[in-house]
């Protein structure tokens, strides 16, 4: 028995006092309302209402029952709207990754739009790198990410990517920074600064592979986990980086400058698991993709999703837009 839908029309018809404007309030011919209080009676043992007289009234039980039934429904409908918000990700603790070098500004609005979106929803943050936010999504200890492409992208779904313009960081005495751009070939004999492979391995051999496809094969691959020790590397001399300009805004004696044909981009996309999704890592992926393609600042340089974007972009032709679904 559908005791909350029977309970429903019993509380139509105390209010109304009448089998027939009742049915037509609930969308529904006279006949099963009456079948479905009949039934309501049966079940609970009592008469609901009398209908001795020509007009239909409340018996002692009804009166009593009718609030009872109010605050049951009043339950339900505080239950349903709860279980929605839970579906929709409203609700709960989300644990999402982001990547080490997220710009402050970056990470500030996107927690921002998070918490406008869903202020019931707990964020559990946690600083990862792209291959450990990988290795997280897959064995169920993080919810959703932040992750460098090219990824291995078994297992996982994607959100809309976003494509980082990335330039030559070096120091800003150098004659290598006069230009208001570089070429790779330029850059021939420095050592290139940059994170270690583990922490994302796609990225890190797709930027040797382009380095050398234009004429930068360096000296050294010299890593750096951190800001402060890829600059103290820069101001040593005889090295470059190539990273977003946002990082260059840290060091004053750093300079940023475009590489000539803009060869490379940072590919980023949100990520989360396709089995046992969370319900708000879609909507922490689509927040991530408006946060990340606004301008960092204004006069900055604009972050463009790969659709408006006016750079090439050297990834492996299929395989890059099959991560990108």
């Amino acid at each position: 028995m559908d005791l909350l839908r029977h309970l429903r029309h019993f509380v139509v018809v105390a209010r109304e006092l009448h089998f027939g404007r009742a049915a037509e309030t609930l969308g529904m011919a006279q006949p099963p309302l009456s079948q479905s209080i009949q039934r309501l009676e049966r079940e609970l043992g009592v008469t609901l209402f009398d209908r001795s007289q020509r007009q239909v009234g409340l018996t002692t039980a009804g009166q009593l029952l009718l609030g009872e039934a109010d605050e049951l429904l009043a339950g339900e409908r505080r239950l349903r709207h709860l279980a929605d918000r839970v579906r929709r990700g409203a609700l709960g603790v989300l644990r999402a990754g982001v990547p080490p070098e997220t710009p402050a500004v970056t990470l500030r609005a996107l927690l921002d739009a998070l918490a406008a979106r869903a202020p019931g929803l707990a964020l559990d943050l946690h600083e990862l790198t792209s291959a450990e936010q990988h290795r997280m999504l897959a064995d169920g200890r993080l919810d959703v990410g932040l992750l460098h492409h090219p990824v291995d992208g078994a297992g996982l779904r994607f959100g809309e990517p976003v494509d980082v313009p990335v330039g030559v960081l070096l120091p800003r005495a150098s004659p290598l920074a006069r230009p208001r751009e570089i070429a790779l070939a330029d850059l021939a004999g420095m050592d290139l600064v940059t994170a270690p492979p583990v922490t994302a391995p796609g990225w890190h051999e797709h930027l040797l592979t382009v380095c050398r496809q234009h004429g930068f094969a360096p000296a050294r691959v010299r890593p750096a986990r951190n800001p402060e020790f890829l600059f103290g590397l820069l101001l040593a001399g005889g090295a470059v980086a190539v990273e977003p300009a946002a990082l260059a805004r840290r060091e004053p004696r750093v300079a940023w400058r475009p590489i000539t044909g803009t060869p490379l981009v940072r590919r980023i996309s949100a990520a989360w698991p396709i089995r046992a999704a969370h319900p708000a890592a879609p909507m922490f992926g689509h927040l991530a993709t408006e946060t990340l393609a606004a301008p960092d600042e204004p006069g900055g340089p604009a972050l463009l999703a790969p659709a408006a974007r006016p750079w090439p972009v050297l990834f492996e032709a299929g395989r890059d837009e099959k991560l990108a679904r």
